[in-house]
């Protein structure tokens, strides 16, 4: 339950701030909840902004467009702030691979785009 509900806390976090991700943490909400309470885990499963999402990882192991688009732009920003910042290059290097890794994996997923196919 605790892990649930950090993990949904970090998730609405995300939606405003651009340096976490929404759509993991609340599939990883999704999964705590539905091992501690199904109260909380048919809330999440039915909540207008939260249940497509996980509705989407579940079924088709897709990520919804305008996520994959806010997750770049998220990237794009933390780079941008690294380089203000004016981090090693050892540190951006780092940093920039495991960024990369991460687009690579949101936008190798399938869409969930609703109306879209979803094979």
């Amino acid at each position: 339950m605790i892990g649930g509900t950090i993990s949904l806390t970090l998730g609405v976090i995300g939606l405003v701030l651009p340096l976490l991700p929404t759509t993991p943490f609340i599939i990883l909400a999704a999964y705590c909840y539905a091992r501690s309470s199904k109260r909380m885990h048919d809330w999440l499963l039915e909540h207008k902004v939260f249940g497509p999402l996980i509705d989407d990882w579940r079924r088709y192991g897709a990520i919804r467009r305008p996520a994959k688009i806010m997750a770049t732009l998220s990237v794009i920003v933390v780079l941008l702030i690294s380089l203000a910042f004016r981090v090693s290059f050892a540190i951006l290097t780092i940093q920039t691979i495991a960024l990369l890794g991460v687009l690579l994996f949101i936008w190798t997923r399938p869409n969930g785009d609703a109306g879209q196919s979803r094979t």
